[in-house]
């Protein structure tokens, strides 16, 4: 999303978060049991690792849970087999959803995101129709309160951050997946601790929702998705009206 209503949306997200942290810890888990098995259990020799481990601090997932998800992936602790599935496709009003999971059971998947899909008005498409047009980048977002815009924006442009802007009192940091731990190690070394950060897909182009109905459809369909015990992570180019978000809000 873009504007006022990209960072209310981050906000709502946070706190669907908040509330329900004990599933955000467990997905969390199960995306650190998969990289480590796929690429070692050294953070050091392991980025996209790294980038979990900084991502578990930045919703207070406890080290002990970490490591133990670590050494299930790495063999040390016994755990589930689970698999890495993608789906994608378009919702109402032509937003594009590509959605990331990890289980134990393909076709259990399959099914559960497909009848998600169907119940709110959408469709699955083939790999790669929709994920083509987003990119993999570092996110980092800085709460912007007693901080100087200019001050940040150097220590981070400094440290190869390819953008960063301010809206709705965020500063949102995007780099390249290959410099997000230089930018992260940079902010660390400065004092400021992000809000959260991590490693995500950023569509090229946003699509701007400007019907309640369907900016309510869409809205739910990602919350349905996120809430399913096998999705990790649902990534979209929803972009809401902010007039028609903040219609939506005061029907709250």
């Amino acid at each position: 999303m873009s504007g006022h209503s990209k960072w209310k949306t981050i906000a709502h997200k946070k706190g669907l978060a908040d509330a329900k942290r004990g599933k955000i810890f467990s997905k969390v888990g199960r995306e650190l049991m998969i990289v480590a098995r796929s690429g070692g259990g050294n953070p050091d020799n392991n980025p996209t690792l790294r980038a979990l481990i900084a991502k578990a601090r930045s919703v207070n997932m406890p080290m002990d849970n970490v490591e133990r998800a670590i050494k299930k992936g790495t063999g040390e602790l016994g755990g589930g087999q689970l698999e890495e599935v993608a789906y994608e496709g378009f919702a109402p009003g032509g937003v594009a959803i590509v959605v990331k999971a990890l289980t134990d059971n393909k076709n259990r998947a399959a099914s559960e995101i497909r009848h998600i899909f169907t119940k709110f008005g959408s469709n699955l498409a083939g790999q790669g129709a929709v994920s083509r047009n987003f990119k993999r980048k570092g996110q980092i977002l800085v709460n912007a309160t007693g901080i100087e815009e200019d001050k940040l924006m150097g220590i981070v442009l400094d440290a190869g951050a390819e953008d960063m802007k301010q809206e709705e009192g965020i500063f949102e940091i995007v780099t390249e997946v290959a410099d997000f731990f230089s930018v992260l190690e940079a902010l660390e070394k400065a004092g400021i601790k992000p809000e959260s950060s991590e490693l995500t897909m950023i569509p090229d182009m946003y699509v701007r929702v400007t019907d309640k109905s369907i900016a309510s459809t869409v809205m739910r369909m990602i919350e349905a998705l996120e809430d399913n015990d096998d999705v990790q992570n649902v990534y979209s180019n929803l972009d809401v009206d902010e007039t028609v978000l903040a219609d939506m809000e005061q029907q709250k």
